[in-house]
């Protein structure tokens, strides 16, 4: 038995516990390996969502504003959202950005995935690099979303992250993509 099958835990039952449009939440029961306790966890069933860089060629990333329920204030992040079903990620980047911001991509790029809340959640976020942004129209802003695009220079990311203007994780892990990349200034 490898170290990692000490760890895992045996799923006996679940149970949807609630149905909240865009996830739903399970009830897990299962055992402990170490001696097979049964306990009770709590999984956030979600789709995979996007984050995506928007980046002109002038180097500027196009930011957005949107007011979040969660904490009760304007949030500044990157245009993201839910992968629909039957949908690519590189896909439903291009379409949020151009819902979010009204901007269009010359070139989609993957920068990588991580797991938003392993502890709870169920779904991944794929990162992307949308390069040679340019302005079609203005965001769409229709049902519950309503954004506000802000341009910033790349070059000012990290004071934004530092002062706590960008405070949003998945945000910040999305530049660390970018850093990782080697990509930051729209140059491969």
């Amino acid at each position: 038995m490898s170290d990692d099958e000490h760890l895992v835990w045996t799923r006996e039952r679940s149970e949807q516990i609630a149905d909240c449009r865009v996830f739903k939440v399970r009830r897990d029961f299962s055992a402990d390996p170490r001696e097979g306790s049964v306990h009770d966890f709590y999984v956030i069933e979600a789709p995979d969502w996007i984050n995506v860089i928007p980046l002109t060629n002038d180097n500027e990333v196009v930011l957005i504003e949107q007011y979040r329920h969660g904490t009760e204030s304007v949030s500044l992040e990157i245009p993201g959202g839910m992968v629909d079903p039957g949908e690519e990620p590189p896909a439903t980047a291009a379409r949020e950005l151009f819902e979010e911001t009204g901007y269009e991509a010359a070139e989609v790029v993957f920068l990588g995935k991580t797991r938003p809340n392993p502890a709870i959640q169920d779904n991944w976020i794929h990162t992307f690099l949308a390069r040679g942004v340019e302005q079609r129209r203005e965001p769409l802003n229709q049902g519950t979303e309503w954004t506000r695009v802000r341009l910033e220079p790349l070059a000012r990311i990290p004071a934004l992250i530092e002062e706590g203007a960008i405070d949003h994780s998945l945000v910040v892990a999305a530049f660390h993509w970018l850093a990782l990349s080697g990509l930051a200034g729209g140059k491969s």
